[in-house]
């Protein structure tokens, strides 16, 4: 029982499983509150609890869903490239746009962090709170930042930006089907992306695009913004 519990079949039945009951739930109560990827995690963390099974061997169990990480971001190029001509005479104003997400969330964590005291550790880790796991992990890897908790704090953004960007940008009156999938994209990555496609598919296109772009820009402004800072 012990070795099944610590196997790789028990961790992805685990974790697809979950999340496929949390997404019905969801589905059914239509409660924002009630979002699959927060649910799921909740109840993940409490059945580990409960069994008494670390992280580390949860991890190395659910290897295959962290990999695929990276596949499905990619994928998001096919979409992309199904909405291409609605990039023709946006390429400017969607890297500006993206350019200068990147920079305020940047400089608004170490002013942020600075005023309320946190060490630079932290500081390190909270800097690309807005770019998709994989990257996000590894740029507060390599500025020393704890990338542990940098994955816990990526998936609360994301789920706090695909619950309430849409309901912002509704009562902003945002009606720009690009401007939408920029917003959810560079704030809220892959969670923000699933909350684009549900509006519309050049939403969620522009939104794929827009976590590539703000993964490139944080990876170059964090270390370059730290210098000057």
């Amino acid at each position: 029982m012990n070795n099944l519990l610590h196997s790789e079949v028990f961790a992805l039945t685990l974790v697809v499983g979950t999340y496929l009951a949390s997404l019905f739930l969801y589905r059914k109560t239509q409660l924002k509150v009630l979002h699959p990827l927060l649910v799921s995690v909740l109840v993940i963390i409490a059945v580990l609890e409960l069994l008494g099974i670390d992280y580390e061997t949860f991890r190395a169990g659910s290897h295959l869903v962290h990999f695929m990480l990276g596949p499905s971001v990619v994928a998001l190029g096919y979409v992309l490239f199904e909405q291409m001509k609605y990039l023709k005479g946006n390429v400017i104003s969607i890297l500006t746009s993206v350019f200068v997400g990147a920079t305020v969330g940047i400089v608004s964590v170490i002013i942020i962090g600075r005023l309320m005291g946190a060490d630079q550790a932290l500081i390190a880790t909270l800097q690309p709170k807005s770019v998709t796991t994989p990257i996000a992990m590894g740029i507060a890897e390599k500025n020393g930042g704890i990338p542990s908790l940098t994955a816990v704090i990526v998936v609360a953004v994301g789920i706090f930006g695909s619950i309430v960007g849409p309901m912002v940008m509704k009562v902003l009156g945002i009606e720009s089907h690009i401007a939408k999938g920029l917003a959810l994209g560079a704030s809220s990555h892959g969670v923000g992306t699933a909350a684009a496609i549900q509006l519309g598919a050049v939403e969620g296109a522009i939104s794929g695009l827009a976590i590539g772009l703000m993964g490139v820009m944080t990876a170059i402004l964090v270390p370059l913004i730290g210098a000057l800072s």
